[in-house]
């Protein structure tokens, strides 16, 4: 069989320079001819920002580009692995992670690993690697987002209660730090599969407060429990049809 011809590159934006990556990405560069390292880096860029725009499959392509030049470069691979877990393509995400611990030898990506074998329907193994070495070693952020998944690992093993249980020692420790609505989200959900609906409500809304970034659909989540229910309708050019966003409670 012939082989493959080489593929033509995505294109890149004009106003992207690559000089937007975080120094410590582009340290990893470091290692390229300068040519290769500047293109790689705006490949990198154009990642996130169609990641951004929820442009997965445009995001994909500038991801795989990016592995063909640099495929020893960390953040290349980390980059990869992220648009494939986004797409829900966790076998080839949690190869990528993997790759990426290798090559820096760092476990930062341990909460998107252990999330990859609950996507693949391995929760044993997701539970092992939640006990690992390296997992006790990670930073208070990667502690918490390591009890987040933890938690939905229980729920898909029909352990309710110890999905409330692996959350309950955190919702009051974190409420002045950042993944605040992140937790309050998983212990609001956990509560709900256990039956406590009011309990519920009351942390979807404060993760609704705290999530200024938007992270979570929180928000939806109160209106759906008080019954709220948005449909969509038609936008016309008649005055009254609806509130200016495509949209109207009933």
């Amino acid at each position: 069989m012939p082989k493959q011809g080489r593929r033509p590159e995505p294109a890149i934006s004009p106003d992207v320079t690559g000089a937007e990556l975080d120094r410590s990405v582009r340290q990893q560069l470091r290692t390229l001819s300068k040519e290769n390292a500047d293109g790689v880096a705006q490949h990198l860029v154009m990642v996130a920002a169609l990641l951004e725009a929820e442009d997965l499959d445009g995001a994909l392509a500038h991801a795989e580009t990016a592995v063909r030049r640099a495929g020893r470069v960390p953040a290349a691979r980390e980059a990869l692995g992220f648009v494939a877990y986004r797409m829900g393509d966790f076998a080839r995400a949690l190869t990528e992670f993997r790759t990426v611990r290798r090559l820096s030898g760092s476990s930062h990506l341990l909460p998107l690993m252990v999330d990859c074998e609950r996507g693949l329907g391995r929760p044993a193994r997701a539970l092992e690697l939640l006990g690992s070495p390296e997992a006790r070693h990670l930073g208070q952020e990667d502690q918490v987002e390591l009890l987040i998944v933890g938690s939905g690992i229980r729920r898909d093993m029909g352990q309710p209660q110890a999905a409330v249980l692996a959350l309950q020692g955190q919702v009051d420790k974190v409420a002045t730090k950042p993944w605040a609505a992140r937790v309050w989200y998983a212990y609001a959900d956990a509560l709900l599969d256990v039956g406590r609906r009011d309990d519920a409500r009351a942390w979807f809304a404060k993760a609704a407060v705290a999530d200024q970034d938007g992270e979570t659909d929180a928000i939806e989540r109160v209106e759906e429990l008080d019954g709220v229910q948005l449909a969509e309708v038609e936008l016309t050019d008649e005055p009254g049809h609806d509130d200016g966003q495509g949209r109207r409670e009933s």
